[in-house]
């Protein structure tokens, strides 16, 4: 397969360049502000900072904010998407350029994910679910059918959300929220069931 440069190449940069690899990328190399100093991340290589037209590249970011300024900046439209071959996807599913699906994940029918998400390890997303542009879904969080997940939003390890909920643009959502209502863009809820903070 095509070589793959992964911009960012820390803890979040070494799980996406296992799941390029397990989806068969064999040419894998990091592009990080810390090179020179730092020359490499796990087994691979950190060769620059700056891009490299002539190669695919992959934002492997953890931060919404940034990942999304440096899509744009990147232009990463064409970037790949990722999934680990043990991750489980309806054929219905719809995914933009340069998401990420880990080890384990679940997206059931008619779901339809934006660009440059991160759906990690072992989250679900059922039936009907819309899921915005540079969203992260952590471990474990699971979503019923038919939510609706606005641009930005972080959805914390091991949260869950009821079906049918709307949560807004740029929403985090602490580490085991139960989500029973629906969310306005901007807003931190945690607990159970989950509440401003």
């Amino acid at each position: 397969m095509t070589k793959l440069l992964i911009i960012g190449a820390g803890g979040h940069g070494k799980v996406v360049a296992d799941t390029a690899e397990a989806s068969g990328y064999l040419d894998i190399a990091f592009l990080d502000q810390l090179w020179p100093e730092h020359k490499t991340t796990g087994r691979w290589k950190i060769v620059g900072k700056s891009t490299q037209l002539d190669v695919r590249q992959f934002c492997a970011v953890g931060n919404n904010d940034i990942r999304a300024r440096i899509f744009a900046e990147r232009h990463l439209n064409d970037s790949p998407v990722l999934i680990h071959p043990s991750a489980v996807l309806s054929p219905s599913v719809k995914i933009g350029a340069g998401s990420l699906i880990v080890a384990g994940s679940v997206m059931n029918a008619d779901a339809s994910i934006g660009r440059g998400v991160i759906l990690n390890t072992s989250c679900s997303v059922d039936h009907d679910c819309i899921i915005g542009d540079f969203v992260h879904i952590s471990p474990g969080a699971h979503l019923g059918g038919n939510v609706r997940v606005g641009d930005g939003t972080w959805i914390g390890i091991g949260a869950v959300v009821r079906e049918g909920i709307r949560i807004g643009k740029n929403v985090i959502v602490a580490a085991g929220a139960a989500v029973v209502s629906d969310i306005e863009d901007g807003e931190r809820v945690g607990g159970v069931p989950a509440r401003n903070f």
